[in-house]
């Protein structure tokens, strides 16, 4: 299942910054929310996960909730893009995509990243 985040969560609204840069900072704090509160809230260890696909220009991106039943957590800020087969995922998927990413993070440097280890 794919959710929207909590309403507690505001989502910050590119109009209402000066910049891209301003913006940018506040969704990536808004994200950082979420990931705290899955952390925090979530039923499984990989709970606070980023797991991202790429759709168009750009990718979808969701938190992990928990793996029993697969819950997702869709970050809607920037362009919003969903995954069209992300309610498909099972949590073996899911792990895939976290040892993907973290990979990937590693290879290219993402320091972030690989502390969460």
């Amino acid at each position: 299942m794919v959710y929207a985040p909590p309403d507690c969560f505001k989502k910050p609204e590119y109009p209402k910054y000066k910049s891209f840069e301003a913006y940018e900072k506040a969704c990536n704090a808004y994200i950082e929310e979420i990931k705290q509160w899955t952390r925090e809230c979530g039923t499984c260890p990989e709970a606070g996960e980023e797991i991202t696909f790429p759709v168009a220009d750009g990718r979808a991106r969701y938190i992990i909730f928990s793996m029993k039943p697969v819950k997702l957590v869709h970050i809607d800020t920037a362009d919003a893009y969903q995954f069209q087969y992300a309610h498909r995922l099972t949590a073996s998927d899911i792990r895939k995509e976290i040892k993907k990413a973290k990979a990937i993070n590693k290879l290219f440097g993402n320091k972030k990243m690989e502390s969460k280890s």
